[in-house]
């Protein structure tokens, strides 16, 4: 089986704050607030996803898990209160949604 192609997307309004989608799917999977909050998703690359690969500031199986049970992941700029951040992107209904969301 071939790895999942996977593109990266930057935010225009929060710095190191990334959105990891199915490149197949695109941004079809991505509720609709999450992108207004996220603003206009500018393309920064597209990677091939298996779990040998290393990503710079998480781990490879959770963006996996979660391109495929929600086809987005949600990568957080680091430092600040995690839980504070996490409520800021949770999506009604879908807290799951953001890394550390339960």
């Amino acid at each position: 089986m071939y790895p999942m192609l996977c593109q990266i997307f930057s935010s225009p309004r929060f710095e190191e704050m990334f959105l990891y989608v199915d490149r197949a799917r695109g941004l079809e999977d991505v509720p609709q607030a999450l992108l207004e909050h996220f603003g206009t998703p500018r393309p920064v690359m597209i990677i091939p996803l298996d779990e040998r690969r290393r990503l710079a500031r998480v781990e490879i199986q959770a963006v996996i898990e979660a391109l495929r049970d929600k086809g987005y992941y949600l990568q957080m700029p680091p430092g600040g209160d995690v839980l504070s951040r996490d409520r800021a992107f949770s999506v009604e209904g879908d807290e799951a949604g953001v890394p550390g969301g339960e």
